[in-house]
């Protein structure tokens, strides 16, 4: 009896997991119909507070942006492009079907969430190990495109799925569809497939082919990387994936997808971009940080100056060298930016070489040097002596392999000689100078080597045009900007405002530097910069005319003007004191027509010698210890490449290059190289020189009769400025 007891008691465990099975049931089945209760309140109210489709109709997907010229004309208009509204029967049916197709092939069954398609987005995932299949549908973009951004996270996806569910019960599958397709986004600035279609194709959407509408189709995924315009490869392989899909979609026949061919497809011609777009791109994103207003449409008011622009763009195009780039910065005397060009097209290449390429400048950086050097106490006329120099294993070469003696601190700067300025590096600190060049706005590392004073650190041609601009402006700091106001919707909501109260060195450390600037354009490397008007600026060469540079003021208008390969190879006959140089003279002759003549404070001294072209930043020439190799900043030797398409210079008569022409329009020009020619005895015989007692006033040494130091050995060709490419 016992034993039968228990035989009758032994299931009693079976029920009670029975029974807790069934209670986790009734749970998650309660918890099920509360979500269920929950998700249709949230779709009820999201779905009451959904705008209507007209007002939908008339919203904006962007922030419009008009950005003007000094002058108020508008430059360029910003943000979305929209073309005409396209109602539901008016879109093309091929246009309606290729999109579903592609991107939502359920959307007529589904309600405006696709649990297969999740399912099937979670399954490749999980084959994969990533996610390369969205589940999202047409009406999850359409809510996501206007009311939410593309954030991958789930509280977004969570208020994608309720607005997508709310749209549906609101509006229509062809509303739905009307809403995507002048809505989506298809690249290029443009809005809609009106948009889309005019700019790829130049014609409506009405109009469409099969071919045309597969390719828009196609760019939704991805509209920068199918882009026909960017990668034309690329649109048609998707337009094909498109037509595939058509074909299974049941929408067109093979057959149909078989004629029609993308590759046939005639794109309409980009709208030519002028180079004020270099401007742009660089002014605009100082947006985020001057102003919070990113919905209402803006009015932008900028300090370009489209007819100096246009002179600009012409002087680069004129004078950079076949293969090289240029590039020019010009900066009114508060920082406002009058011109920007940042390369010889803008639409074969965006990038802005004025605000964003890091390039040695070359002897250009000498400026800091004398800054530094006046600032501890020099003086223009001060005497030091070109010799050989060696600073911890570096030796700098002049251009002419020799030295020249007792010099005064004009003439070494007015024709480079680097040992000067190696030796002033040294007596002042190489780290005061980099100091000064930080002071007058290099925002790139400088380095302390001793090679550093021949431009060694990479710099932006926009600091190095600044730096230049403070000088002009007596030492008192000038900061670029490009925008002078903005208003939105009427009102303005910024306006600029100069600060010049940071003063950089002492007016007097200002002058002196603008007299040995000037001098250096006047009788120095940098006359081909003469522009009939007092002009003070400094020319800048690197090792194997890698980089071009000048940089100089006259009438309150500061230039800088760089030129050079982006791939940094050498460019045969390229010296700041040739093409940059002209290219600085043919934009600013127009640019400062109608400003009044301004005279510096200091007045134009002849140096005591023309000594030298400048072919500068000689870091260390061939010599014995590095086996006929220059040498970097380091003291290592570095590789020498060949420059692109040299081209035998025509000699002159003694077998050297001619030296450039005299800038046309100056008629005192040719009386100054008569004086100059006189003074330094290029006109004499090349014999030996009488003794005379007359004494050289820099050096109180006895002058021979041509007016040379006694000292110098004679040249053994004709003087001239840095030789200009034939």
């Amino acid at each position: 009896m016992a034993r039968a007891r228990t035989s009758r008691s032994a299931p009693a465990p079976r029920s009670r997991w029975r029974r807790r099975i069934v209670v986790t049931l009734q749970i998650l089945i309660g918890l099920g119909v509360l979500a269920l209760a929950g998700l249709a309140i949230a779709v009820y109210v999201a779905r009451s507070q959904l705008p209507s489709f007209d007002e939908l109709k008339s919203s904006p997907n962007g922030q419009m942006i008009r950005v003007h010229a000094a002058d108020g004309s508008v430059i360029v208009s910003m943000g979305p492009s929209y073309g005409e509204w396209l109602p539901y029967g008016r879109i093309p049916r091929v246009m309606r079907d290729a999109t579903v197709a592609v991107e939502d092939r359920r959307f007529y069954q589904h309600p405006g969430v696709d649990p297969v398609g999740i399912l099937r987005s979670v399954m490749i995932r999980y084959e994969r190990g990533r996610w390369i299949q969205g589940g999202s549908t047409i009406t999850q973009q359409l809510a996501r495109n206007v009311f939410l951004n593309n954030q991958k996270k789930f509280g977004r996806k969570f208020r994608e799925w309720i607005l997508a569910l709310a749209l549906e019960r609101k509006f229509s599958k062809a509303q739905v569809l009307e809403l995507y397709l002048n809505k989506v986004y298809y690249g290029g600035g443009a809005y809609g497939i009106d948009a889309a279609s005019r700019k790829f194709f130049g014609h409506g959407a009405g109009d469409l082919s099969l071919a045309e509408a597969a390719v828009i189709a196609g760019l939704v995924k991805a509209p920068s990387n199918y882009s026909p315009t960017a990668d034309a490869q690329a649109a048609v392989g998707r337009a094909g994936v498109v037509l595939d899909s058509m074909v299974r979609y049941g929408a067109i026949t093979q057959a149909q997808a078989d004629d029609a061919d993308p590759k046939t497809l005639k794109l309409a011609p980009e709208p030519r971009q002028n180079s004020a777009r270099y401007f742009t791109d660089w002014a605009l994103p100082q947006l985020d940080t001057l102003i919070d207003e990113t919905e209402a449409p803006l009015d932008v008011w900028t300090t370009l100056d489209l007819g100096m622009q246009r002179d600009a763009d012409a002087a680069i195009r004129a004078n950079a060298p076949a293969g090289a780039q240029g590039a020019l910065v010009s900066l009114d005397r508060d920082g406002a930016v009058r011109a920007m060009v940042g390369g010889k097209d803008y639409v074969s290449s965006i990038y802005n070489r004025a605000t964003q390429a890091q390039r040695q400048p070359g002897s250009s950086f000498k400026l800091f040097v004398y800054l530094a050097a006046l600032e501890a106490g020099h003086k223009p006329e001060d005497s030091v002596v070109d010799e050989p120099v060696t600073i911890d294993g570096w030796s700098p070469r002049n251009d002419s392999r020799r030295n020249s003696g007792a010099v005064t601190l004009r003439t070494a700067f007015a024709y480079s000689l680097n040992t000067i300025a190696a030796k002033l590096g040294q007596e002042v600190g190489f780290t005061t100078v980099a100091d000064m060049a930080r002071r007058f706005g290099i925002t790139t590392p400088v380095n302390t080597h001793p090679s550093m004073v021949l431009g060694t650190s990479d710099v932006r041609l926009i600091d190095m045009t600044r730096a230049f601009a403070s000088v002009a402006a007596k030492g008192v700091a000038v900061t670029p900007y490009g925008i002078t106001r903005v208003t939105a919707n009427g009102q303005e909501i910024y306006r600029h405002e100069v600060d010049r109260s940071r003063v950089l060195v002492a007016p007097y450390v200002a002058a002196e530097m603008t007299d040995l600037l000037q001098t250096a354009v006047n009788t120095g490397t940098g006359r081909a910069a003469q522009i009939g008007r007092p002009v003070a600026g400094k020319t800048g060469t690197t090792t194997s005319s890698k980089d071009g540079w000048f940089l100089g003021f006259s009438s309150g208008l500061t230039t800088g003007v760089w030129m050079g390969r982006d791939d940094a190879r050498p460019i045969a006959g390229l010296h700041g004191g040739t093409a940059p140089a002209r290219a600085f003279a043919a934009f600013m002759k127009p640019a400062t027509a109608s400003r009044p003549i301004e005279q510096f404070e200091t007045q134009v001294t002849l140096p005591e010698w023309q000594l030298e072209p400048d072919e500068e930043t000689y870091f260390g020439q061939p010599d014995a210890e590095t086996g006929g190799q220059m040498v970097d900043e380091n003291g290592n030797p570095i590789p020498q490449p060949q420059a692109e398409d040299q081209q035998p210079q025509q000699p002159g008569d003694d077998g050297t290059p001619p030296p450039p022409p005299a800038p046309p329009g100056q008629p005192a020009q040719q009386q100054l190289d008569d004086l100059i020619e006189r003074v330094t005895g290029r006109d004499a015989p090349r014999e030996a020189p009488a003794r005379d007692e007359r004494r050289d006033p820099a050096t109180a040494r006895p002058l021979p009769r041509d007016g040379a130091p006694a000292n110098r050995q004679p040249l053994q060709r004709p003087l001239q400025d840095e030789r200009p490419t034939q």
